[in-house]
């Protein structure tokens, strides 16, 4: 399988957690998540997109303590 330029760039934003990946699929997110699995959302930016994107399409509901 070969990598497009466009998944190359997504996959190289995915490993810095300093780089907002921008928008994502959930499918997506949940790899980052799966990724960042060490980092919090409030020190990693991609966790936080990934989370974002999870709540949004219903596939992850935060406990109420997270989103005080």
């Amino acid at each position: 399988m070969q990598l497009s330029e466009v998944n190359m760039r997504v996959a190289t934003a995915l490993l810095s957690c300093s780089i907002d990946p921008g928008p994502m699929e959930p499918e997506q997110a949940h790899a980052a998540m799966q990724l960042h699995l060490d980092c919090t959302v409030e020190e990693c930016r991609v966790r936080r997109r990934a989370r974002n994107t999870l709540v949004e399409a219903g596939r992850c509901v935060l406990d109420a303590r997270a989103t005080r």
